[in-house]
């Protein structure tokens, strides 16, 4: 199986995508293994602030070292110039908040699944053309489950993630499942303020763990 297939299979199964980023090193690291102890094994940091890529490299080795089996990718990708820094130290896959062609170009060529954000049918044909097997709806919060609905069956090829206003709640989980999401991507809703500001590691593992119960209760493949 490619590299890129057998990490798209791992978030088909996971169906679960948390990311996040904060610029202290040692929250970056706990929420990590927070993460791994509730079950998580793919996880997308995101490139949002001045300390991304030092934090990433050293998230890298903290899952060489003590996290088997998880895969740690990048997301808010919005060039190939970004996308290669990270490739270069290690991403595992590549999310990007819109459909840029060279970021396409780059993560193929580096055997990568390349993740595409997309808000209008448009967008999500020309991601398609530009090989993306699984798309972004983002955001999820402003298009709503029922713009799944409308569009899946214009794209049978295609999965979709919604990322934005996914909550861990078993109304909003059966809502996004129900439309043909295949995965969700998780941010605040998963990883709040309040938790990582109390550094509440074990509060976080737990509402993981509860996010994944539901999501293997709800979701179907």
């Amino acid at each position: 199986m490619p590299e890129k297939e057998k990490v798209l299979q791992l978030l088909l199964k996971q169906k679960l995508l948390p990311l996040y980023y904060h610029e202290s090193t040692e929250i970056s690291v706990g929420i990590l293994q927070a993460l791994y102890e509730a079950g998580i094994r793919m996880v997308e940091y995101t490139n949002r602030g001045e300390q991304a890529l030092a934090n990433f490299i050293i998230l890298k080795n903290e899952v060489q070292q003590s996290m088997p089996g998880m895969l740690l990718g990048i997301g808010t990708i919005k060039n190939a110039a970004m996308a290669g820094q990270y490739i270069d130290v290690g991403a595992d896959f590549i999310v990007c908040p819109t459909v840029n062609e060279a970021v396409a170009t780059t993560s193929h060529n580096a055997g990568l699944l390349w993740i595409p954000g997309c808000m209008t049918p448009t967008e999500i044909a020309t991601a398609e053309s530009l090989e993306a097997n699984i798309v972004k709806v983002f955001p999820g919060n402003i298009l709503g489950p029922s713009f799944i609905t409308a569009v899946k069956e214009l794209f049978p090829l295609l999965k979709f993630m919604p990322t934005g206003g996914v909550e861990v709640n078993e109304d909003n989980l059966k809502a996004w499942f129900g439309s043909g999401a295949k995965a969700v991507g998780m941010g605040s809703k998963l990883i709040s303020k309040e938790l990582w500001e109390k550094r509440d590691y074990a509060g976080l593992k737990a509402h993981t763990q509860l996010a994944l119960q539901l999501i293997g209760k709800i979701a179907v493949s």
